[in-house]
């Protein structure tokens, strides 16, 4: 373990990532209405082949995460997610608690 870094801490593997060059992209939970299975400020760091380390929701919310994420890396330029029981997307991707969630997805590096 590298001094002042923590295996399953999402910064620490992020600060991991970008020191063996890889490309990365951090998706952090912004805002929360009603029922949420994270709270504020939850972090998920992915790679560009799709590891992953953190949770920003949970089920298949995190898998839509994931595939954003990639997209970001890609592209280079920042994304918003909402999800919420209003959104047809929320029930196809599993968050059907009652709540929402928004979702800012930023490339690192």
């Amino acid at each position: 373990m590298i001094p002042g870094h923590y295996p399953n801490d999402p910064l620490s593997v992020a600060e991991i990532w970008i020191g063996e060059s890889r490309s990365v992209a951090i998706a952090t939970v912004i805002e929360t209405w009603g029922s949420a299975p994270r709270p504020v400020g939850s972090h998920l760091v992915v790679d560009a082949d799709g590891n992953f380390e953190g949770s920003v929701s949970g089920g298949c919310v995190e898998g839509a995460v994931v595939t954003a994420a990639i997209d970001v890396i890609a592209m280079g330029g920042p994304r918003i997610l909402d999800f919420g029981v209003e959104d047809e997307t929320a029930w196809r991707v599993g968050l059907s608690c009652g709540g929402r969630i928004l979702i800012y997805i930023e490339r690192l590096g």
